[in-house]
């Protein structure tokens, strides 16, 4: 089916006011470029407790942060000398699901580490 017109195009109506031609009181915007802020970035953290095998921190250490055996085991002491130790800093969205990886693994192994995010001051 074919739809033709049945009239012309009108053109369009002239403006009512002139633009002035020639006056400077014009007022011209300038684009002002916006700067957004970076993502708010978080450390997952994990905690000590007694009873969690040093062994399987920092195997939880090397198959979710991604570090080599010598980093992890760094890490892994720092935790159980200080209390806690960071693991990665990463956007919230990461962080999020890295605590909820080692919270599994730790649950499936029988294991009660924690790990949480905080965000980075």
């Amino acid at each position: 089916m074919v739809f033709m017109a049945t009239q012309n195009p009108r053109k369009p109506p002239e403006p009512l006011v002139n633009p002035p031609a020639g006056n400077d009181d014009s007022v011209v915007l300038e684009r002002r470029t916006q700067r957004t802020q970076p993502p708010q970035m978080f450390q997952v953290v994990l905690l000590n407790d007694d009873f969690t095998p040093m062994e399987f921190v920092v195997h939880v250490i090397q198959e979710f942060f991604s570090k080599d055996r010598e980093t992890a085991t760094q890490i892994m002491l720092k935790i159980h000398l200080e209390g806690k130790g960071i693991c990665g800093v990463y956007s919230r969205d990461v962080a999020s699901t890295k605590v909820d990886q080692v919270l599994q693994a730790a649950r499936a192994a029988g294991h009660p580490l924690q790990c949480l995010s905080e965000p980075v001051e």
